[in-house]
């Protein structure tokens, strides 16, 4: 099955395999950080002009996904 992020990333010989924006050396926390911090969208455009509009829709898209993912124990074989 196709990954359904077409703009977040993952490889390892890029930010250590954290979740990237596009292969870039912006990772999914530092945009999330961004937002938290009260940065808009108009904001982090200008201090990472290589990321567009999308990218940050797409790492909050993630964010939530993976909020609402849930590790089960695996049985003792």
């Amino acid at each position: 099955m196709a990954s359904k992020w077409t703009r977040i990333t993952f490889d390892p010989l890029v930010m250590g395999g954290r979740p990237c924006i596009r292969g870039l050396r912006v990772t999914v926390g530092t945009v999330l950080g961004l937002l938290a911090a009260g940065r808009s969208h108009a904001e982090i455009l200008e201090l990472y002009p290589y990321l567009q509009e999308d990218d940050i829709r797409e790492a909050l898209a993630y964010a939530a996904w993976r909020v609402q993912e849930q590790e089960l124990p695996l049985p003792a074989a």
